[in-house]
């Protein structure tokens, strides 16, 4: 079923694949729509799961609106899809914009969320490198062509999404470590080895997160999920059928985790 749905009042575009698995809501990047993740690898995930996506406010085959973007308003479209759309929990998997969102979400309603996969994300703008995207780029073309194709709003409403969506980067997310550290849902952070998210901020993401694991894609940028979709899928996959945190060798990190909780259920906490 694909189509437009209201969410909180405005004609959202909604794909629900089906299937009958534990659903799985991908959320795509800034500038992009649904159809980025579910063509590239929404094949190798349908067969184990009911996929779900949907184009946020401005993108996609969802028309915009006067209001400027803002992460928080992006969650609450997240939530309201989960809650109308989903019917409850979902396994969150977000690239770029997506995975912030997915970071909040699970913040605002950990109840929602079964895991969360966030893929080239940060959780500060300043854990993001500028990056230049000249007119006569690839990745500028065609992301005009895709916008063109979809909007309803017109090709030239393009510009006014620019302008919102790099306001929007030059000042948001602005959420702290002691933030992501609220987050107990499990979680697995994924970035290609040159993704505009600085490394070290990534790592900062994982090793904030109580329950989480770290992947670093070779020879991959922040356009990892259409450069290497099996690959993703892959640790996708592994993530999500694996029951309790990982059982490894030679626990440091995860070593202190189990030694903190266990110290926390002798208390009574």
């Amino acid at each position: 079923m694909a189509g437009l749905v209201d969410i909180n009042g405005h004609p959202t575009w909604v794909d629900d694949r089906g299937g009958g698995g534990t659903p799985l809501l991908l959320l795509h990047g800034g500038l992009g729509n649904s159809d980025d993740l579910l063509n590239s690898m929404g094949p190798g995930l349908s067969e184990h799961f009911r996929l779900i996506a949907f184009d946020r406010r401005g993108h996609g085959y969802t028309a915009d609106t006067d209001a400027d973007f803002h992460y928080e308003d992006m969650a609450a479209e997240t939530i309201a899809v989960l809650e109308q759309v989903v019917g409850g929990p979902a396994h969150l998997v977000g690239w770029s914009d997506g995975g912030i969102i997915a970071l909040l979400v699970a913040l605002r309603r950990p109840d929602l969320v079964n895991k969360l996969v966030a893929i080239g994300a940060n959780y500060h703008f300043d854990g993001s490198m500028p990056v230049e995207m000249e007119p006569e780029s690839p990745v500028s073309q065609q992301l005009g062509r895709a916008y063109a194709e979809r909007s309803p709003d017109g090709a030239e409403h393009l510009e006014v999404v620019l302008q919102k969506s790099f306001r929007m980067f030059s000042s948001e997310p602005v959420l702290t470590t002691a933030d992501i550290a609220r987050i107990s849902r499990p979680a697995l952070v994924v970035v290609g080895d040159d993704d505009m998210v600085a490394l070290p901020h990534t790592v900062s993401l994982y090793e904030a997160l109580p329950d989480a694991q770290l992947a670093v894609v070779p020879g991959a940028s922040h356009g990892l999920p259409l450069e290497q979709p099996a690959a993703v899928n892959s640790l996708i996959l592994s993530f999500l059928a694996a029951a309790g945190p990982p059982r490894t060798l030679m626990p440091i990190r995860r070593a202190q985790a189990a030694a903190r909780a266990q110290a926390a259920g002798a208390d009574g906490s």
